[in-house]
């Protein structure tokens, strides 16, 4: 069996960087990666990915790249079933990261620097 995912797109927002009780790191962002065909109205859609990276990477990831950056994940899909509040199931699918590469940085709160004329 495999379950081997390769996505390149660009980070919705700043990655969220959170710490376990155990000190581990891990890192939850969504990549947006633009569909190679176009809908009725002629325009490229394009899909928003949840992902997660743990330890190093995780922390590496929030430290050199925001909203904005171009990346290159690879990683599995990893579902999940849970009920509600309202005793709904709820089924969720996110990629689980196992590598990350770099391909245009944009540093966390680069626009917000930028705006205020810091470097």
């Amino acid at each position: 069996m495999l379950n081997q995912v390769n996505l390149v797109g660009r980070l919705v927002k700043d990655p969220e960087l959170l710490y376990t009780k155990d000190g581990v790191a891990l890192s939850k962002f969504s990549v947006a990666v633009q569909r190679n065909y176009k809908n009725q109205k002629g325009e490229y859609d394009t899909d928003f990915i949840p992902c997660t990276l743990w330890k190093r990477s995780a922390e590496r990831l929030a430290t050199y790249c925001g909203k904005g950056s171009m990346i290159s994940v690879n990683g599995r899909l990893q579902t999940r079933i849970y009920e509600n509040q309202e005793q709904k199931r709820i089924f969720t699918m996110d990629m689980i990261a196992e590598g990350v590469s770099f391909l245009q940085v944009k540093p966390p709160n680069a626009s917000a620097l930028q705006e205020t004329g810091q470097k």
